[in-house]
């Protein structure tokens, strides 16, 4: 027999969610004021002069990386040597009660963090569970865009408008045609230019990209999956995470060199989305200044030139260009946005859980998801500000 509901049930915790929401109305109410840096970038960045055109490359490929696994839905936990995460008042905000199945609610660790920030643009790189500064960034600006404190941690007031409309995981079924996407990915240039395409080589490494989370992830929310021998029909639970186009139009873009991210903003200067930035090694092929997109291409295909490649050896013995094929584990990812100085772009990567550093040849690379989103809200002509 099916146990009913009593109404104290029902009614206390809608109540506790309408008082979050209250709780947020009022912080918004009683401090209008905007952050300074809500503002189209200065004239003197607008007029800034470009350095001369340069020959910017496109990085090659490189290998994914592990990460130690991680412990998720177990609080506000933080790695073993960072200091503890704490709030406002400066209280260690690890005591999190156990996870509810009462939507919308508010968020109650990391990786529930983590997921609500990237459903609303705001990414932290690869969903980990782990407190890291790609973390922090994204929730400062989460603070920046809701005009709350820029603390980059969960105070009351971030806690009371940071929230879940659903569960933050779903359950995925592997299909015949995920399997039928796998290839392996050749070790050398030449191997890669004879491909059909630059897929995905397992299934660990397509869903992961697909719910926008590192492998370690996957891996500890599937702890009994044979990762091996997996195939069609294969149910895995994932983060539930879905950019569907809002059909927003960003009237500018901003990428910050020193922090490493890329910003898309409305023209009533409202963040559109926020996403972690791979930038060029070396400074003197930073552009600096006022840019502009000029192409958009999906699924792009990448043009290997030797020339742009001297520290590497196999590149030099090459005696023409090659053309590599599309795929997520092409060089340029799965969106290419062509900018007005010739050789420069912004990119997807086979490697996201590597975006954020300083390790490309002069493009700005983003996490093959946010390369997709980005495309859906810039268009040809969009400003590109890059600051120091």
């Amino acid at each position: 027999m099916r146990k009913k509901h009593s109404a104290a049930a029902v009614f206390w915790p809608l109540a506790a969610v309408a008082l979050a929401g209250l709780a947020c109305y009022w912080w918004h109410l009683h401090h209008p004021e905007r952050n300074s840096d809500l503002r189209l970038p200065s004239a003197s960045l607008t007029n800034a002069t470009l350095p001369a055109p340069g020959a910017g490359t496109k990085p090659a490929a490189q290998q994914k990386t592990q990460l130690t696994p991680v412990r998720v839905g177990q609080g506000l936990e933080q790695p073993t040597n960072e200091k503890p995460w704490t709030n406002s008042n400066g209280a260690s905000d690890k005591n999190i009660r156990a996870p509810s199945t009462v939507y919308p609610r508010a968020v109650q660790n990391v990786f529930e963090m983590q997921v609500a920030l990237a459903r609303q643009g705001l990414s932290c790189g690869s969903i980990d569970g782990l407190i890291g500064p790609q973390t922090r960034a994204a929730l400062r600006s989460f603070q920046q865009k809701e005009h709350l404190p820029i603390t980059g941690g969960i105070d009351d007031a971030t806690r009371a408008c940071l929230l879940l409309a659903d569960a933050p995981t779903t359950v995925y079924e592997v299909t015949s045609n995920d399997m039928a996407r796998l290839q392996p990915l050749g070790t050398t240039w030449l191997g890669k230019s004879q491909q059909t395409a630059l897929e995905y080589e397992t299934v660990l490494e397509l869903v992961s990209e697909r719910a926008y989370s590192h492998p370690a992830l996957i891996r500890q929310l599937n702890p009994e999956l044979d990762w091996v021998n997996i195939g069609p029909g294969a149910r895995l639970e994932l983060p539930s995470i879905s950019n569907a186009p809002s059909g927003q139009r960003a009237a500018f873009v901003v990428i910050h060199l020193e922090g490493k991210s890329l910003e898309a903003w409305d023209e009533n200067t409202n963040l559109l989305a926020h996403f972690p930035c791979s930038i060029a090694r070396r400074v003197e092929k930073r552009p600096v200044g006022e840019l502009h997109v000029t192409v958009i291409v999906h699924n792009p295909n990448y043009t290997l030139d030797p020339e742009n490649f001297p520290e590497s050896a196999e590149a030099q013995q090459l005696k023409t260009k090659l053309v590599l094929p599309p795929g997520p584990n092409n060089p340029v990812g799965t969106a290419w946005i062509g900018l007005d100085k010739p050789g420069y772009g912004i990119h997807g990567t086979p490697s996201p859980e590597q975006v954020g550093r300083t390790e490309s040849h002069g493009c700005f690379r983003l996490a093959n998801w946010n390369a997709e989103h980005l495309t859906k809200l810039v268009e040809v002509g969009t400003p590109v500000y890059v600051q120091p």
